[in-house]
């Protein structure tokens, strides 16, 4: 019977049903949201077979699609996670961090899918820039790191702002706190206006603002922390936003440098500590400029700003600071190196009342951001007797 079939058709026949099945066991592992999977196989193949911007592009268009992993133990919540941060309730202290959704591309299905306690899109530029010249985003894989120089690509207000309206017109109760970004064009002359652009563009649509001054790769974006600029730009932006008498009025984060010198920090401490500039709270911190002698990359040296592991002792020495600093009057979003439960939680013992992620998901794929606060469940059960919980629910 078999000698009939046409040359080769068995050999075709079988790699077709291998091929199938592969594909098939691999599709529900991805929506299962298989750590492993993800860790084993889908991660080093777009490490190994795609540059970094072309990923991120990538699983933009994919979480724009909801292809986001839906089920299986990952999609569990934690009640005893629940905190409250600004006002709002949050199912977990673990959020999404500027840079990774940079055009609210896929807010609904982060905010529904992504298991985040807050997602933040950004950072948004007035009018549209293309950001710095390609290549401008570098892996480093033995170091689990990433040098970015993107220079604020964006689409600009105008586009994001519909994006941003259709999200929010089609929000549920139990999604994430939400905030955009606000930066200030390269060629802009006045940093003022572009932040009163972005002010009154979405102030009526999230939770929360945040005044982005410190990214390393927009040429004098950094120099607006210096006190007398700082305190310029914020009463403006406080002028802006009260003018608009807003009846759901969103808070005002500042985002600072992990690289600010003491006496910088101090100045920000006595700002933010002033009721009169209206800062409701910190994000402590963007990218680094430093670069660990520990670093082994050959792109190591490449010009931008570094995130993840090599960030978060840096990061977290700085969320301490500030705290100290601030008294721990003002509440603290800590960002910076963050790729595990205990990670997490260091920020939180160091002063944050929160936490933002993003490299994680560049190395270990989405279902990462779930086992992040699943990790920080763990610790803060080792340590609920000093009262973190409680803390954390205030």
């Amino acid at each position: 019977m078999y000698s009939r079939l046409p040359t080769g058709y068995i050999t075709k026949s079988t790699v077709i049903i291998v091929s199938g099945g592969l594909l098939g066991y691999g599709g529900l592992e991805m929506l299962w949201g298989s750590e492993t999977f993800y860790d084993k196989a889908v991660m080093p193949m777009v490490h190994k077979y795609v540059d970094g911007e072309t990923s991120h592009n990538l699983a933009i268009r994919f979480a724009s699609w909801g292809v986001l992993p839906r089920f299986g133990p990952n999609h569990k919540e934690y009640p005893e996670l629940a905190c409250k941060f600004l006002g709002k309730s949050l199912k977990n202290p673990v959020g999404l961090a500027a840079g990774f959704d940079k055009n609210g591309e896929a807010i609904l299905s982060m905010a529904e899918l992504s298991g985040f306690g807050l997602i933040e899109v950004g950072t948004v530029t007035p009018i549209p820039q293309p950001g710095n010249p390609k290549p401008r985003v570098f892996r480093l894989l033995e170091d689990e790191g990433i040098i970015n120089r993107y220079g604020f690509n964006s689409e600009g207000a105008t586009k994001v702002l519909k994006r941003v309206k259709t999200a929010r017109a089609n929000w549920k109760e139990n999604f994430a706190m939400f905030g955009v970004n606000l930066g200030k064009n390269k060629a802009s002359g006045d940093a003022k206006v572009d932040y009163e652009i972005g002010i009154n563009s979405f102030a009526p649509h999230c939770d929360y603002l945040v005044i982005n001054v410190s990214s390393p790769n927009t040429p004098g974006l950094r120099s607006l922390q210096n006190k007398t600029d700082l305190e310029n730009l914020l009463l403006h932006a406080k002028y802006v936003l009260d003018a608009r008498k807003l009846e759901s009025r969103p808070k005002v984060l500042l985002k600072i440098s992990p690289d600010l010198t003491g006496s910088e920090r101090q100045d920000i401490a006595q700002v933010v500590n002033d009721p009169k500039f209206g800062v409701d709270a910190l994000i402590v911190s963007n990218t680094t400029i430093s670069r660990p002698a520990t670093l082994v990359n050959e792109c190591k040296n490449e010009a931008g700003g570094l995130s993840g592991a090599p960030l978060r002792q840096m990061s977290t020495e700085c969320v301490r600071t500030m705290y100290k600093l601030t008294k721990g009057q003002v509440p603290i979003i800590g960002c910076g190196g963050i790729s595990s439960g205990e990670d997490a939680y260091e920020k939180i013992r160091a002063g944050a009342s929160v936490v933002q992620l993003y490299s994680a998901i560049a190395f270990h794929g989405f279902p990462s951001s779930r086992s992040r606060y699943r990790g920080v469940g763990d610790y803060q059960g080792i340590d609920s007797k000093l009262g973190i919980i409680d803390y954390l629910k205030q």
